[in-house]
């Protein structure tokens, strides 16, 4: 993978690469959630817009340096994922989404009324500014190289989290919590722990996608974009490290390249996804790693 986004800017598209970078870690943050903690969450483009927001009126009205920028709109979003997640944990399975799905849909429509936000006109014209206030991220090469250590270094936190003693006991939860419960292990801290990871993984996501492209609109905090994450976990293989980037390349390369089916493109992608649900059950990733017998 790393030899990839080394070389890829130089054969494909930097900006389109950039896209699938920045979804890509929202993915992962959403599967650190579902994929080892058992929790499905349908508000997870509460994080994502709201780290797009914050990050772009850091970096407009602010004047705040892009790195800068992307710290305060995941700070944001780990703070608002916090709040969410004391009062979600209290629940569990389809009570747990759907009270996350609801909270998320406050957000959409605290963005529509607020200030800030330019309702549905979005923050527009986001500067990409000069990374560390010396380089200057104008040219999509030099944003690319930005965006790319951004995901790195998230992934090999991701990846940190999931084989430390915390990920052990994450998918201990996931796998049994009354178990986890009568050993002594204070389950609803775990959750909530792992909620605000999430969370403001997402926002960084949210925050970098919004610098790259100059605009934060409500599309990113909308309820569909929650059910776009879940799809590209689903794809991708759930509980997989490598999943979620797949799943995310496949998603974001179809909008791209089936663009020009209009609506249709919606449609392509449900009969696709069917037909992962039904080829692949454990996912692209997944499947690729039982038959190599391998973690991936």
């Amino acid at each position: 993978m790393l030899g990839f986004i080394l070389v890829a800017p130089f054969f494909l598209y930097p900006v389109f690469l950039m896209k699938v970078l920045c979804f890509a870690l929202f993915a992962c943050a959403f599967n650190l959630l579902i994929g080892y903690v058992g929790l499905l969450s349908f508000g997870h483009a509460a994080y994502f817009g709201m780290g797009g927001y914050l990050a772009g009126h850091a970096a407009k009205v602010w004047g705040a340096t892009p790195e800068v920028s992307i710290l305060i709109g995941g700070l944001v979003a780990g703070i608002l994922g916090w709040l969410i997640g004391m009062l979600a944990i209290r629940r569990q399975g389809i009570y747990f989404a759907m009270i996350t799905l609801a909270m998320a849909q406050m957000v959409y429509f605290f963005c529509v009324q607020a200030p800030f936000t330019n309702g549905e006109d979005g923050i527009q014209a986001i500067p990409r500014g000069k990374f560390l206030g010396t380089v200057s991220l104008s040219a999509d090469m030099s944003m690319y190289w930005l965006v790319a250590g951004i995901f790195i270094a998230a992934f090999l936190f991701i990846h940190r989290v999931i084989n430390s003693p915390f990920g052990q006991v994450m998918k201990a939860i996931r796998e049994n919590e009354p178990r986890a419960i009568s050993l002594g292990y204070r389950v609803d801290d775990y959750k909530l722990m792992a909620f605000v990871i999430s969370a403001a993984i997402s926002g960084v996501a949210g925050g970098t996608k919004s610098i790259v492209f100059g605009i934060a609109t409500l599309t990113d905090v909308f309820w569909s974009m929650s059910g776009e994450v879940v799809l590209m976990s689903l794809v991708g293989g759930l509980g997989t490290l490598f999943g979620p980037v797949a799943g995310a390349a496949i998603i974001i390369t179809m909008q791209n390249y089936l663009a020009e089916f209009g609506a249709w493109v919606t449609v392509i992608q449900g009969v696709i996804f069917v037909l992962c649900v039904l080829a692949f059950r454990r996912g692209v990733i997944g499947e690729i790693g039982r038959l190599l017998k391998v973690r991936l």
